[in-house]
């Protein structure tokens, strides 16, 4: 139960946070957002009618779609996300009453601390395994039918979008999206991802013992050792595998290095690390 509530309690901050950079930076300046948002932004400048309305019933298709793609605790968790975001825009609406929360800003300024703001709630309600935009939603769906990846999908979608703002505003604030919403992806990777990304190496050597024997004693790493096939050489290797922070990268290159200056070195990125490590006996 705490579980659940502490997963709802940041679906409705993330809502809150993303409606609140919507009506206090963005529809102010004319600027929009990408997928169901945006196109809601554009409609509700031709028609006047409440954003709210148009935000849930566009993405309402795409909740029931992804009902049998991505199951019923994904679609409850975004339907309460996009509720209380439409209710959000609403009540933003009456408390900034067209004007953006810092008077005179320049459009620059907005495109980037609206776009920061933006992304800190989006990639809240990501994170806590929802979503507030049907887009990604369709793309899944149409990615099974066609060659294209999901992110190529949302790319053309949102290209579409921008340059329907163009005609719609001009073509400078069109631009200034773009701006925003290259700005609110980044500042997503960082909600979901955290600022405390750790590396993944993998060492291919003759002397893998030695190499693993060092980097756990001069850096108080556990390592695993993976047994492997040479494709060239057919020859049985081990292999050095251990999750290291960025900042030992360098070391751990000076480890290698010294004792087979021919070790093959593969380091990748690590968003999130679960589980105990096993720290080197003390004796």
């Amino acid at each position: 139960m705490k579980t659940y509530i502490k997963e709802y309690f940041f679906l409705a901050l993330g809502a809150l946070i993303y409606a609140f950079a919507i009506e206090g930076f963005l529809m102010p300046s004319r600027i929009i957002d990408g997928g169901i948002t945006g196109i809601s932004m554009i409609l509700n400048t031709i028609t006047k009618k409440p954003l709210g309305i148009f935000v849930i019933l566009i993405n309402l298709p795409f909740i029931i779609l992804a009902l049998k793609k991505l199951g019923k605790r994904f679609v409850f968790s975004t339907f309460f996300a996009i509720l209380i975001f439409a209710i959000g825009v609403t009540i933003f609406s009456q408390c900034f009453h067209g004007h953006c929360i810092i008077d005179n800003l320049e459009l620059f300024l907005v495109a980037v601390f609206g776009g920061i703001v933006l992304g800190a709630g989006v990639g809240l309600v990501i994170r806590n395994g929802a979503s507030l935009d049907g887009t990604e939603i369709l793309a899944i769906y149409i990615t099974k039918k066609i060659s294209f990846s999901v992110g190529e999908i949302i790319m053309f979608v949102n290209l579409f979008i921008f340059t329907i703002a163009g005609f719609i505003y001009d073509w400078q604030h069109a631009l200034y999206s773009i701006i925003t919403y290259f700005i609110a992806y980044k500042t997503m990777d960082i909600v979901i991802e955290g600022l405390n990304e750790s590396k993944s190496v993998f060492v291919i050597t003759d002397y893998s013992d030695e190499i693993g024997k060092d980097i756990m004693e001069k850096m108080d790493v556990s390592v695993t050792y993976i047994d492997a096939l040479g494709g060239y050489s057919g020859l049985k290797k081990r292999i050095v595998y251990c999750v290291i922070s960025r900042l030992q990268v360098q070391k751990l290159k000076e480890i290698a290095k010294n004792i087979d200056p021919r070790a093959f070195i593969a380091i990748e990125n690590v968003y999130e690390v679960e589980g105990v490590r096993v720290k080197k006996r003390k004796i």
